[in-house]
Order: structure tokens, then sequence, then C-alpha cells
């Protein structure tokens, strides 16, 4: 084993030869911390510890597989017999002890483990036998909070005194009901194998010192991802010797919104005072100036151990920043930079990271203009989102009432009692009489037998009715609105309000902002309906991906050649829900850490000033750089040509643009600077009438432009008709139809338009 140690650096030796005692290793990112554990176990084994007394947790089965099969490598290297120390997520630790243990914490020893299928059904029989199923509590909703409840420790009646409303109350009536059926079905579900376990070890003293032996050695990996409920666990399986090794970094704690409490990491040493904290600095991934940059944001935060990470790799070039007009032109100044990478080396990995789901459509519609593979991680495809989805299919069955797979989906979606013995009863007429279900639905309300089921058919087909008269008097962005917040989609998301639920209404906001996008562009309805069915079939892709759509949440434990962090704006990176508490903001500077230190080779920062306004789509609301990029030195980035700003500058922008001005326009606009004639003389007199493309302009309330039918070539589009015009002189506007691109339109005099 002594050849074996000689492969660590000095830190990672001190953790494996540090095996007496309470030891916090606290490794920063990319240092080699899973190495440290793992030899450190498997040093104990060669010194003749049985490695049935070391125990080792971790979050993810996968993890656990990785560790286990570290420690046999390095004991068959050794020449030891391998062993298996006992190694293994928290919750396959309780299931272990409780089972051994089943007596003493009052279970049958053949107690069932309920997964996630068994719980949501056992939800949904709660609220059943409770006769809750007419309103916006869907049974996965309910479980997420009743498994937020367990995670902190709280049981049904402290659920029901703290509730603040009458979903609460029902969340807490249907909690109760779902804990009576694990009983009587001597069950637990995953969250219950924690408290039990916990339970049973501070209640039973015999069985907590039979524990205490067992184990002469504690390991914890992520320990600052723990929340109150592990911590317990942990303290009360430690014995008087108190051999104790947690591997954490206090930087990376982002889960807070699961439980986990950073300050369980930041306590280590005053729950165990004799502790030796021995740091990992030597970082073995990324650049220095890359962590010399995510060290300077997250040296802003006031709670930290603190470390300082060493590049073993190079000094590396600088990072670099880029501040786009809107979120189209940060997704294209992306999918450029990507193709430029992947051409050089279509085997790097690339990554583009950004804070909220809603942030990759942009993103997706640009890569798929290229041509540009991609995958995506920590989410769905924008347009296969469920609530994506539904708000389309609304539309469509809106338009087409006979579309049958569009009725099915938002018949009871927003909940409106409508249940499966009436669906039934309406696939039976549809299939007995050859009718469309909507058709089906007249058939069924007529019926004196269908007398209970009539008022909410009745209901919902008035919605369609009134959804449909609408679509001819609406804008589309506005419609679109309308729609949300007809059917009650909008209200029963805002209602729940959980993170999950959150992240649904924004997605929501940005459907509605990618269809006034789509209108200004010359799109139909009809069109974008088109495209989005097209998206979601084209979704997937075959091969090996160079780009990685991803969440900051997903990127932990990953790391990427290329490293693209966009949308960093305060109100999205942070997000806005966390503006207003200290803690929120603390935790939103990590997950920057966290996003940073992905990088290897490069880390390109972007952001975009505007973005449409839901609820007023035409108007673009002007944006402040995210507070974090003040916090990195100046002098460790450089800003990429074209960009807005430098990194940092904050600049006072129109908050309501003119937005169909050119790009080199609206540059000018919001920037306060005279135009090239205006530079050359200080008055104007006279206006150009001269298109680029050497026709008349069209004067206001003339007659049929001759440009109508004119073949046209652009740049990016190729070859195209002109379809429409608007406006006159500097102002004129052209709308092209190009094959297979749909219909743009263009400010004339900046389009870089010619007569074929």
């Amino acid at each position: 084993m002594e050849n074996l140690l000689e492969q660590l650096n000095p830190e990672q030796r001190l953790a494996a030869e540090t095996t007496e005692g309470p030891v916090l290793i606290l490794a920063g990112a990319g240092t080699g911390k899973t190495r440290a554990i793992t030899f450190r176990m498997a040093n104990l084994i060669t010194k003749g510890m049985p490695a049935e007394t070391i125990l080792a947790v971790t979050f993810t089965n996968k993890a656990a597989e990785e560790m286990q099969s570290r420690v046999t490598d390095l004991l068959l290297r050794a020449g030891v017999p391998p062993e298996r120390p006992w190694i293994s997520t928290f919750h396959s630790l309780c299931a272990r002890l409780l089972r051994r243990e089943a007596a003493s914490a009052g279970l049958p020893k053949d107690f069932a483990i309920y997964d996630d299928d068994d719980q949501l059904a056992a939800v949904k029989l709660a609220m059943a036998k409770l006769k809750i199923d007419e309103d916006g509590l869907t049974p996965r909703n309910v479980l997420g909070r009743i498994s937020y409840a367990k995670n902190h420790a709280q049981t049904p009646e402290q659920v029901r005194a703290e509730a603040f409303g009458p979903d609460t109350r029902k969340v807490a009536d249907i909690y109760a009901g779902y804990e009576q059926l694990l009983k009587q079905s001597n069950a637990v579900d995953f969250d219950d194998l924690l408290l039990r376990s916990a339970r049973l070890l501070r209640e039973e003293p015999q069985v907590r010192e039979r524990w205490r032996k067992r184990f002469a050695y504690l390991h914890v990996d992520e320990y600052q991802d723990t929340n109150r409920v592990q911590y317990d666990l942990l303290r009360l399986l430690t014995n008087e010797r108190q051999n104790v090794c947690v591997v954490g970094d206090e930087d990376q704690s982002i889960y807070r919104w699961r439980g986990a409490d950073v300050s369980i990491l930041l306590s280590f040493s005053q729950d165990f005072p004799a502790a030796k904290v021995i740091r990992l600095e030597r970082n073995y991934r990324s650049t220095q100036t890359i962590l010399d940059a995510a060290g300077a944001v997250v040296a802003n935060n006031p709670d930290r151990l603190g470390k300082t990470l060493r590049a073993q790799n190079e000094a590396g070039g600088r990072l670099r920043y880029f501040e786009a007009r809107d979120a189209q032109a940060e997704a294209e100044f992306v999918a450029g930079e990507l193709e430029r990478l992947l051409s050089d080396d279509a085997d790097q990995t690339c990554a583009v990271e950004y804070r909220t789901n809603f942030q990759s459509r942009s993103f997706e519609e640009a890569f798929r203009r290229r041509g540009l593979r991609y995958k995506l991680v920590g989410g769905f495809s924008f347009y296969n989102r469920a609530e994506v989805k539904d708000a389309l299919a609304y539309v469509r069955l809106a338009l087409h009432p006979e579309d049958d797979v569009s009725l099915l989906r938002v018949l009871n979606v927003p909940a409106r009692g409508i249940g499966k013995t009436t669906v039934d009863a309406l696939r039976d007429t549809a299939q007995r009489e050859s009718l469309s279900f909507w058709d089906a639905m007249e058939s069924l309300m007529t019926n004196p037998a269908s007398s209970r089921a009539v008022a909410p058919l009745r209901a919902f087909r008035e919605l369609i009715v009134r959804l449909a008269e609408a679509y001819a008097t609406k804008e589309p962005a506005d419609y679109m609105r309308f729609v949300l917040e007809e059917t009650g989609y909008m209200d029963m998301l805002k209602d729940r309000n959980t993170p999950d639920d959150v992240a649904r209404i924004e997605n929501l906001e940005e459907l509605v902002r990618a269809l006034a996008e789509a209108m200004d562009a010359g799109e139909t309805f009809t069109d974008f309906l088109d495209a989005a069915a097209l998206v979601s079939d084209a979704d997937s892709f075959e091969g090996k991906p160079g780009v990685t759509l991803i969440t900051l949440h997903s990127t932990k434990g990953l790391e990427f050649d290329h490293v693209f962090l966009t949308g960093m704006e305060d109100g999205i990176c942070p997000h806005s829900r966390s503006l207003n508490e200290e803690k929120g903001i603390e935790e939103e500077r990590r997950l920057v850490y966290v996003g940073m230190t992905r990088a290897r080779k490069t880390l390109t920062l972007t952001r975009a000033v505007y973005r449409r306004v839901f609820g007023n789509e035409q108007q673009m609301r002007a944006s402040l750089p995210s507070r974090f990029l003040s916090e990195i030195p100046s002098e460790l980035v450089e800003t990429v040509r074209g960009s807005m700003a430098e990194i940092g500058e904050t600049r006072r922008y129109e908050p309501d643009p003119e937005y169909s001005y050119s790009a080199e326009e609206f540059t000018r606009r919001v920037r306060g600077l005279p135009t090239p004639a205006q530079k050359m003389a200080p008055r104007r007199t006279e206006r150009s009438t001269t298109p680029s493309f050497g026709r008349p302009a069209m004067r206001r309330g003339g007659q049929a432009d001759s440009m109508l039918g004119t073949k046209v070539r652009h740049p990016e589009y190729g070859v195209g008709t002109v379809v429409g015009v608007e406006g006159d002189e500097d102002d004129r506007r052209v709308s092209v139809s190009f094959p297979g691109r749909g219909t743009k339109k263009f400010v004339e005099r900046y389009a870089q338009l010619q007569q074929v």
C-alpha cells in the first residue's frame, strides 16, 4: 500500500493516512476527493481493519458503486485479498438497519418499501378516500409536499397547524391518510427509511450501542448536501472514538431547496472540537484563470471555511464576455462559437449552462437552425415540456375540436371534475356512434343517464368555444395569455406555488414570448404550431453530440472542455426569488461557482440586455448585469468583439426600445450615438428614398408597391420573394418569404437584400 500512497499528492496522502479521530476533508472542485476517501478506506483495510467495520455513505448508487470498485482495485494492486467495506447511500444503509432491527422498530421483518410509483398510488388512494379530486392538487404535487415535510421532520399535525390556506390543509389531511395507508400495509417510503432509523437509534439505547460498535470508522461523502435527518443519523452512529471522516465543499452546497443545510459542514469543528481539517486545494481540472475568477465570486459569501485552489494545468487564457442585444442574439453568438470550436475538434465537450429551464428555448432553436447537434440534461426539450404541450393542445383544440388527442390531454387539466368514468363513457359513445370525442360529448350531454357528468362537460365545451371565438379577435401572444388565464392553468400553478410550478410558470411565459418573436419574424400562428410539432419530433439526435444544454444544478460532478455560462442577469442569475433573501443570494453565488468550475479549458459568460415582458410581449425590458459579473476581477476577462458593453459595466438602456431596428441601429439608439449622416452634417433636410436594391420607396397611402413579388437574396436566408411592404423612406420594412425558412421581416435599409 505504501507504493500506492506515493501516487497521492501530499494533502491527499495526509487525508488517507489520518485514520483516527474526527477529520474534515475540505475538498475544492476538481481536487480528487473521491481518490482521497477511497485510498483512506483501502489503507485501513491493509492495516488490518475488518472491512465490515468501515462505513461510507454517499448520495447516489452510482457514486457508491464507483467508490466500491475503486477500493477493490486498490486492494488488488496492493496484493491484499479484496474485502468490501459497507459503502451505500443513506437510504440503503437505513433499509438494512431496519431489516435487522425490525422488531425494535415496530415493523414486521418483511415490511415493504414503497418506490416512487407505489407512493404515488398511495397518495391517489388517500385523495380518493377523502374525495379530493376537483381542485389543482395533483398526486405528484402532493407527494412532493409530503416528502418535503418529512425531510424537515414535520408531522401531518404540524403541517396542518402551520397551514396558510385551504390547499395546505388538504395536503395535511392527505398526508395523514397516506401515513395511515402505509401503516395498514406494513410499508415505509424512502423518507421513512431515514426518519424511522434515526428515531430507532435515538429511542433504543441497546440498538444504538450495537450499531456504534459495528462501525469503527465512518465516512460521509458530499457532506455539504446532508440534511438534518442525515446529520442526526451520523451523530447517533458515532461512538466514543469519534472516527468520523467527512468530505465536502461548502462552496458547492446548492440544494438548500431540497433540505441540504450547509451549516452542518461549517459547524463540523464545533461538533467535534478535536477535528483535523485537511484542505485539498490542488485542482486537476481547470486553468488557474478560471479558478481565480470562480474563487473571486464565491469569496463574497460570508460563511466559508475558505480555500485557495491551485491549478495543476496551465494558467490558460482569460474568460470571455459577451453582452447580446436579446436572447436570440445571445443564442446566435453561442451557436457560432460552438460551431467554430467543434470544427477545430469534433471530439471536444462543450456545455451551455443556464439557471432556469425556460432559457433553453432560444438555444435549441438557434442550434436547430444551424444543424448543431446537442443533448439536453436536467429537463425536457422546451416544446416537449408538459405545460408547454398542454398550452398548445388547448390552442389546437380551439382550432380543431375534432382533435381527440388534444382533447384528451386537457380534458381534466386543470382538474374540473371529469374523471375516468366520464372519459370511459366518452370513449364508448365515440366508438359506438363513430363520432369524434367532441361530438360524443354533445351526445353524452343529451343522455338522461349521464346527468352527473353533464355540468363539467358542458363547462369544458363552453370554455373551448370561448377560446375559439377569441382566436379571431386577438393577436397571437395576447391570445396565448388569454388561453392560460381562461383555462385556469396559470392559476393552478400559482396556487400550488412549488419550485417546480414556478419553473412551469416561467416556461409558459417564455412560450408567449416565443410566439411574439415568431410573429415579429413574419410567421403565422399556424406556422408556429407546425414548427413546435416538428421540434418535438426532432428533439433527439443520434450519434455523439458535442454540445450539452444543462441547468446549473445538473452540472454538479460534471466537467467540460468549454463552458458557456449564459443569462447572467439579475433576476435570472441570481434568480428573482432569491433577490430579497441573503441566504438565497449566497446559494445562487455558490451555484455560479459550481457552473464556472465545470470548465477545463475555456469559460465564456454571456447575457442579454433585453428580454420580452410577459403580459406585453411587444415591450422589451432592459435588465441589469448579474451582480456576480462585477465580482470577477476585470483583468481576468476579455470582452468579445461585438459585445454591447464591457463586463461589469451597467449602461442606461432604453426601458422600452423600438424593437424592429436593425442590430446596428438598435445599438446606436440604446447608446445614444449619432447616425453616420449626423456625424457628417448637423442638419439634414431630405431623406433618402432609394432602397438598398434600387427600387423607389412607397409613400404612405400609395398604391400597391412595385417591389411585391420581387426575388431578392439575403446573406443568411438565401433567395426569397417580397410579400409585404410597410412604411416609407428610412423606416420602410419589407417581408420576404424564404422557402423552408418562413417569412422574415426586415428594416429595408439594413437588410442587405439584393435583387435577383
